[in-house]
């Protein structure tokens, strides 16, 4: 059965732009794949919760509760990009495009997986502080 041929690179950095919201996996796995779909609630609930924040300031404890949520979604497209990345070449193209002879990646899903691990590391700690934060104050009060 032939595949459609899917860019490690292209999969790479759609992860690490719109990794939060699934675009990768729409990328590899299509419109019908329903992991791509379930990126989108959590990355709109947190969007939810920053506009919430903005309007209403700190005390808005449903801010503090749906913010961590955009931070996993980052974080977790952040992860998808380092996977995507660091696949070896052959067994990208034996998995994508078996046909195909094995096409050399050179830098760019390296570059990529960098990005993603200074974006992915650098959110992730501040939603664990930040929800750690809100949650011992909230505990205090």
């Amino acid at each position: 059965m032939a595949r459609n041929p899917r860019s490690k690179t292209l999969a790479t950095w759609l992860a690490v732009v719109g990794g939060a919201f699934g675009l990768h996996r729409l990328y590899l796995h299509g419109w019908s794949d329903r992991w791509a779909w379930a990126h989108w609630p959590l990355a709109l609930a947190g969007l939810l919760g920053v506009v919430r924040m903005r309007e209403l300031g700190q005390d808005d404890r449903w801010a503090w509760l749906l913010i961590p949520l955009l931070g996993l979604a980052i974080s977790a497209g952040m992860l998808a990009a380092l996977v995507h990345a660091l696949t070896p070449d052959e067994r990208w193209q034996q998995q994508w495009h078996p046909d195909l002879p094995v096409v050399p990646t050179a830098w760019a899903p390296v570059l990529g997986a960098i990005t993603a691990l200074l974006l992915g590391g650098g959110v992730l700690i501040g939603t664990i502080a930040f929800a750690g934060q809100r949650y011992f104050e909230w505990t205090a009060r």
